[in-house]
């Protein structure tokens, strides 16, 4: 599956086992085709009328890459395949195509809170592989919000709840895109605003947090605890529609209305920049199509640091082009290898695969013009797929 000229030291780099530094669990029980189709899609919606997601690069990198895996032949037909990892279960399929992606730890956003998602160390086990959590920030808000307490006890009881989650915890996420975007006011609000948000909060705490006061709030009590526990503090940016709504808990798939939001990473450099004297690194998920973006701010910031996310796995050949145009940009000590992978085990085998054929394409064209040695090229793969990831989140 590598360039058959590619040298023995490189292609030993691409092969070993990567740290999987953002992904969600995948689901643990069966599914209709409607169900998995509308889990390989990027958007979580069904496919049009009379058409299928199995036309897609995913859903034909599926059946090319992960029909081997459960002993059928390359490029079985959807209905085949579907029939094959019914007759297996989900239980084998997920050991299978996890365990097959070659990743020796997973880190594991816990944030959607659906029991039907593997735990992150049922993550591990499977994976065969080491699992830490990802503690989501805006889940925890919501269980402070719910918890019936009074407006001026709000913001100690959210860093207290913070604190405790922490200390499981191998990094912190924020999907604030999601709820106010990221042109955010980057600067700490004063205790009587949040006081007053609170409030106004707590009168309907099941409702979404889209306060900007307390957005940025939850954001600051994020940076102190991150701080304190040296953890890095990750964002959902890039399309950042997953996770809005939640997993469908009566079936597979997301609500369409999470889909399709955009958000230009750019638009985070002010707290970027409010974080630099603090040490708190800051890691830009999801980036694609602003992962240029994302990597100039990466080599401008020296804390910030960035994953493609799941836009390798659904770009299936075209994964390289993505790949080359973060390495052109980003410093190579600044990138990392997260699948994003969400509720198909696929998407976790194909994002590790589709990662190693692409950046193998792109190490082997900068060997053959003489930019790069191989040693340069094997260094390079080592640290994005697993040296960087181990030394932000000191594993």
């Amino acid at each position: 599956m590598l360039p058959a000229t590619l040298p023995d030291a490189v292609r030993a780099a691409l092969l070993a086992p990567m740290v999987d530094q953002h992904c969600c669990g995948v689901r643990r029980d069966d599914t209709t085709r409607s169900g998995f189709e509308q889990l390989i899609g990027e958007g979580g919606t069904p496919a049009p009328p009379g058409t299928t997601h199995f036309d897609t690069p995913a859903g034909a990198a599926i059946r090319r890459w992960c029909a081997p895996v459960l002993g059928l032949e390359p490029h079985a037909s959807p209905t085949v395949y579907l029939s094959r990892r019914a007759e297996l279960g989900a239980g084998e399929v997920n050991r299978r195509l996890l365990r097959g992606a070659g990743v020796s730890a997973f880190l594991v956003d816990s944030g959607l809170d659906v029991p039907a998602l593997l735990s992150p160390a049922e993550m591990g086990r499977l994976g065969s592989a080491a699992a830490d959590e990802i503690v989501r920030l805006e889940q925890a808000e919501q269980d402070v919000a719910e918890a019936g307490l009074p407006a001026a006890d709000y913001a100690g009881m959210l860093r207290d709840e913070l604190a405790v989650r922490a200390a499981r915890a191998a990094a912190l996420k924020s999907v604030a895109a999601h709820h106010c975007g990221l042109g955010f006011d980057p600067s700490r609000p004063s205790r009587g605003s949040v006081i007053a948000a609170a409030g106004r909060r707590l009168a309907d705490p099941k409702s979404r947090l889209d306060d900007p006061v307390l957005v940025r709030h939850l954001l600051w009590a994020a940076v102190d605890v991150a701080r304190e526990r040296g953890l890095p503090l990750q964002f959902h940016c890039g399309l950042s529609g997953w996770g809005v709504t939640g997993w469908g808990v009566s079936g597979w798939g997301v609500s369409g209305a999470a889909a399709g939001h955009l958000t230009d990473p750019a638009l985070l450099t002010g707290f970027v920049r409010a974080l630099a004297p603090l040490g708190v690194p800051v890691v830009l998920l999801n980036c694609y199509p602003y992962h240029r973006q994302a990597a100039h701010l990466a080599g401008v910031f020296p804390h910030v640091y960035v994953d493609a996310g799941p836009a390798v796995a659904h770009a299936a050949a075209g994964s390289g082009h993505v790949l080359r145009e973060l390495l052109e940009l980003v410093p190579f000590h600044k990138q990392m290898y997260g699948s994003g992978c969400h509720g198909a085990a696929e998407l976790c085998f194909l994002a590790a695969l589709n990662h190693r054929r692409g950046l193998a394409r792109v190490l082997a064209d900068r060997i053959d013009e003489g930019e790069w040695s191989p040693a340069d090229a094997a260094r390079i793969a080592h640290m994005i797929g697993s040296g960087n990831a181990r030394r932000v989140y000191r594993l």
